[in-house]
């Protein structure tokens, strides 16, 4: 019996190291995109819904007005009108209808002003916001932020990472850089992510990385934590990929199903 009650210690003292007794962040991709209409506010308020953290993508419209959308065009959501965000005014933008191509339930979905989504952002959860443009957006994001006394459930995400760092320095949310990966010429296999990136990260003042989950190993887990970083991970609809990324420990995973995937991880006990 003594024997017994030891190795239960042990193997609980193994299971909180090894992190699997410590929950992961949910964040729905698009809002509840899988659902629900990407980047509208049928997807986010569902987002906040599925008790998940919510993701969204932003661009700067000709009039200065900062709208969600994903594409630099609105083609492939609004049923084929084809019109570069960068050079229309957001009046002509909201007139399109991005909800029909989800579904008829959806139909007459705007293309969202940020301002009308960070309005719905609940207590205790953070809206996750994608910089898809150039640091001229940063000046009119900053003072909206501000403004919305949301501050503090704001995190700044980017593919650019010039625009993450002038973003760092501008406004003082925590920021992290999107990378993605690639697959071998040729072959199937994805390439690892280099663990010296994150360096280059830390270097440039900003909080973390938010990384394709194909490119994840456990080099590259260690590279993150030993430079004192977030890594967080897009975009993961499996949940046996989902709980590998969990026991490797990352922080966020990025999901277009968060409340499936949720679900998923606590019958695999992966989350508790």
């Amino acid at each position: 019996m003594r024997h017994a009650a030891v190795w239960g210690i042990v193997l609980v003292f193994m299971v909180g190291a090894s992190g699997c007794r410590n929950s992961v962040e949910i964040i729905a991709h698009r809002g509840a995109s899988y659902l629900a209409p990407e980047n509208t506010l049928a997807s986010v308020k569902l987002g906040w819904q599925k008790d998940a953290d919510v993701e969204v993508d932003v661009y700067l419209s000709k009039d200065n007005r900062i709208v969600v959308i994903h594409d630099s065009t609105t083609k492939r959501t609004s049923g084929g009108t084809d019109l570069k965000v960068s050079e229309s005014d957001s009046q002509e933008l909201r007139k399109l209808d991005v909800g029909s191509f989800k579904g008829p339930e959806f139909a007459g979905e705007p293309i969202p002003f940020l301002e009308e989504v960070l309005a719905t952002i609940p207590p205790g959860r953070k809206l996750y916001v994608e910089i898809k443009c150039k640091k001229e957006i940063l000046p009119i994001l900053k003072p909206m932020l501000a403004q919305s006394g949301k501050m503090s459930q704001i995190v700044v995400i980017c593919f650019d990472l010039e625009v993450a760092a002038a973003s760092k320095q501008l406004i003082d949310v925590p920021t992290y850089w999107l990378k993605g990966t690639d697959k071998v010429k040729g072959t199937e296999q994805w390439i690892p992510h280099d663990p010296n990136l994150a360096e280059t990260v830390k270097a440039r003042g900003l909080d973390g990385m938010d990384v394709h989950y194909a490119g994840v190993t456990e080099e590259f887990v260690r590279g993150v934590r030993a430079a004192g970083l977030k890594l967080y991970v897009w975009t993961v609809d499996d949940p046996e990929e989902a709980a590998r990324l969990v026991a490797l420990g990352v922080d966020g995973i990025t999901t277009n199903r968060p409340a499936w995937l949720r679900e998923q991880l606590k019958n695999r006990r992966a989350i508790p």
